[in-house]
């Protein structure tokens, strides 16, 4: 048995590594640039090299590795296939071997990053003790990811989990970012609820202190946590987007907890308070005491996730 995984967390800017033990206890963590460069030919053996790099530098021998895993922004089957990654210039190709080949033979375990994210949550943060969650990561879009028994839900092209695509509101005129109109990102997003706020200051001449702000996701909470009664409308029209679009979910797939992360989560209780009092309005009986918990990994659940991936 190998006493060595390196988990991968592959962004857009950045990649993310670490180090880690079989029991998840991560002795270092470091980045390299993402080279996105002719169509992203650069970012994998980049990244191979990297990892050889750090064995070399550790003196780890490849028998000591008991494996690679690596999240990606892209939809990537239970066979470690990416169905196009647009950010990267990717198409459609094995990453599972293509990785493995670029680090010798290696063993490459490969996921979409708000999956992986959902795992290693799942296993060292918000989400410890649940065998089924799903990770909803509220930053510049909506991100989701499935964990059911443990294993990853991944479905038929690895596009399982796409919830900040679920339609939620008719009539709307501005595109989401996937080319649709009414996703649940579009008011449940850092810039959702941006895009809420200015809605609701335009209404009318209510006073607000957010009148005098730039409008960010943070500013909207802190002044709901003062009391601001504008800002308290904003966050009651985004927790009932967001309460109807899990409950969706929740009919759907039954889970045993949401973990709620990214950016607009840092607003703490106070944001879990709006989401699970709407959620509680619209969700089937049966799915009724699924517990919220904020997640506790921040920007590391994706190597934790990517290094749990290869121990499957």
């Amino acid at each position: 048995m190998g006493k060595y995984i390196f988990g991968v967390d592959l962004g857009g800017t950045t990649v993310k590594m670490g180090l880690f033990d079989p029991e998840g206890n991560v002795s270092e963590k470091w980045e390299i640039p993402t080279r996105k460069e002719n169509n992203g030919e650069k970012i994998l053996p980049d990244i191979a090299d990297a990892i050889k790099a750090k064995m070399n530098e550790k003196q780890i021998a490849d028998s000591e590795v008991i494996g690679v895993g690596i999240g990606v922004p892209g939809p990537v089957d239970g066979k470690g296939v990416i169905y196009k990654a647009p950010n990267l210039g990717w198409g459609e190709f094995s990453i599972k071997e293509t990785f493995s080949k670029l680090l010798g033979g290696m063993n490459v375990e490969a996921g979409n990053d708000a999956n992986v994210a959902a795992l290693g949550e799942m296993w060292r943060g918000g989400g410890k003790g649940f065998n089924s969650l799903v990770m909803v990561t509220l930053g510049t879009g909506v991100g989701g990811g499935i964990i059911l028994g443990g294993q990853i839900l991944t479905g038929s092209t690895g596009a399982a989990g796409e919830i900040g695509h679920i339609h939620i509101v008719d009539g709307e005129h501005e595109k989401c970012g996937c080319g649709k109109t009414g996703c649940l990102e579009q008011y449940a997003s850092a810039t959702g609820v941006v895009r809420l706020a200015k809605r609701r200051l335009e209404k009318d001449d209510e006073p607000s202190v957010l009148r005098n702000e730039e409008i960010s996701a943070k500013t909207v909470f802190d002044a709901v946590k003062e009391g601001d009664k504008v800002a308290i409308e904003i966050a009651e029209q985004f927790g009932d987007y967001l309460g109807k679009g899990l409950a969706g979910v929740a009919s759907a797939i039954n889970p045993e907890a949401f973990v709620i992360g990214g950016g607009v989560s840092k607003a703490g209780e106070i944001l879990l308070d709006y989401i699970v009092k709407n959620y509680k309005k619209y969700v089937f009986h049966g799915s009724e005491n699924v517990k919220f918990t904020l997640a506790e990994l921040g920007n590391d659940a994706g190597i934790y996730g990517a290094a749990k991936l290869v121990l499957g």
